[in-house]
């Protein structure tokens, strides 16, 4: 008996990872052709369209712009034209989607 119980809570515990993990591709993949604001440990921000990840957390955008740290916080500067960029995991800092984004998706459903 003890084994089929030590059994049934690791088949359990399996299918509760599997949700887990199928809850999260979902909600990667809504997030697909969204446009996203990356920042990075060098105080850069790239901007583009979510195009894919991969298990070390690296981002790939599309039509990619990037955005320098300024010093003077009212100025911007010129976005440079990057087109397609591949973030490292590592130097991510934080990530958005743009509301505007979301709500246009969420419009044409």
């Amino acid at each position: 008996m003890a084994t089929e119980n030590e059994e049934n809570g690791t088949d359990m515990q399996f299918e509760s990872d599997e949700s887990a993990y199928s809850l999260a591709r979902l909600k990667l993949e809504s997030l697909l052709n969204k446009n996203m604001r990356i920042r990075m440990t060098d105080g850069r921000t790239l901007v583009g369209l979510f195009l894919c990840t991969d298990r070390d957390c690296n981002v790939i955008l599309g039509s990619a712009q990037e955005f320098l740290k300024s010093t003077d916080s009212f100025s911007q500067g010129e976005p440079r034209v990057l087109g397609l960029a591949m973030i490292p995991g590592h130097h991510v800092v934080s990530i958005e989607v743009e509301s505007e984004s979301l709500v246009n998706s969420s419009q044409g459903m």
